[in-house]
């Protein structure tokens, strides 16, 4: 498995609109990519402007897909007017 850790500091007035956007690019990767098994968002209130993202891929094939799926790209456009730092880590998931 391929794992796909996500930091986003969003521009704070700009929340109300990016959170929306983040979720239906998490529903449809979920829903249209069979590579992709997990898909999180999370908020900290401590940090109101951190978005953290847990992706979970068969591998690094199926994020490559993902980066290069049109709901994706769409997603991008959309919200990097709204983002001021952006850093993607990537694992491999040890099984147990």
């Amino acid at each position: 498995m391929f794992a796909v850790v996500v930091t986003f500091e969003i521009e704070q007035e700009r929340m109300e609109e990016f959170l929306p956007a983040m979720q239906a690019n998490a529903r449809q990767s979920l829903a249209q990519e069979p590579g992709c098994h997990q898909f999180d968002v999370c908020t900290d209130p401590s940090r109101p402007a951190e978005v953290f993202l847990y992706e979970l891929y068969s591998d690094a094939a199926a994020f490559a897909e993902h980066l290069d799926s049109a709901h994706f790209k769409t997603f991008d456009r959309v919200v990097a007017p709204m983002i001021r730092a952006k850093t993607v880590s990537t694992y491999s998931k040890v099984v147990q």
